[in-house]
């Protein structure tokens, strides 16, 4: 199954960091978030990525190309133009990275997409969030559901999409970014089956978390995985301060890859 990774956005509230790069190059640690996040997936057996970028997509190509260069040792022979790369560090990943616009917003990033994603079920992600997810209950989760999409529903402070959920998990009511907290909300982390490609329209102003999901929870096609453990969006300087000391604490919690090492 393809996991798809949204990493075009402009990342406005992060420009201490995004003048220079896009939001999911922002590094926690030595590394970008774009890799703790497909790390996650990598540690539950899946290493097929698609990127869609936008804003500064060359330097998240840049970084894939280079990936074996910048993690390895390496000698570099001047005089007869060679290096050897040595002790490789590289994962199991194959990445595609798509450009999807410039000013594209999420829906048709991810319609532009679609005929390299294809007719199979996918997941679908943010390039900005972290997780402790297990993502064969998520999954199961969406299989029993009989949805089309299913999204991971979570519970920190009030400032993204607020979900009504039903007793049996069905999603009835969608709302961006609302007032309060307290309200289960989108953490991401989604499964979709192609049928979702229905409801976007093509466009830069196509949001997914608009119409999209508005319309999925009104058809009673929306289903939600609640995750009560670690959950954390890296939105503002404040969080990717907050994300890199558990890093370098030795004890972030959706480094699951980590605690087997």
């Amino acid at each position: 199954m393809k996991v798809v990774i949204l990493a075009g956005g402009f990342g406005t509230r992060l420009s201490e960091e995004t003048n220079l790069i896009p939001k999911p190059m922002v590094e926690i640690g030595d590394h970008p978030i774009l890799w703790h996040i497909m790390k996650i997936y990598s540690y539950w057996g899946f290493n097929e990525f698609v990127i869609l970028t936008g804003y500064k997509s060359h330097v998240i190509k840049d970084y894939f190309i280079n990936y074996y260069a910048r993690y390895s040792d390496i000698t570099v022979d001047m005089k007869n133009n060679t290096y050897e790369l040595h002790n490789h560090r590289t994962e199991p990943w194959k990445v595609s990275m798509l450009y999807t616009g410039q000013n594209s917003m999420t829906g048709g990033r991810l319609l532009a997409a679609k005929d390299f994603i294809g007719k199979e079920r996918f997941m679908l992600t943010y390039g900005d969030g972290v997780s402790d997810i297990n993502i064969p209950n998520l999954i199961k989760s969406h299989e029993c559901s009989g949805k089309y999409v299913t999204l991971t529903s979570v519970r920190p402070s009030g400032r993204f999409g607020a979900l009504d959920i039903n007793d049996n998990g069905t999603i009835t009511s969608f709302k961006e970014k609302p007032e309060g907290d307290g309200s289960w909300i989108n953490g991401g982390f989604f499964v979709m089956e192609p049928i979702v490609f229905d409801y976007l329209t093509e466009g830069n102003d196509s949001i997914l978390e608009r119409k999209a999901l508005e319309t999925l929870a009104s058809e009673s096609q929306l289903n939600a995985y609640k995750h009560t453990g670690f959950w954390h969006a890296m939105d503002t300087l404040k969080d990717k301060n907050e994300l890199t000391t558990f890093w370098h604490k030795g004890n972030a919690p959706w480094a699951l890859w980590a605690k087997e090492n």
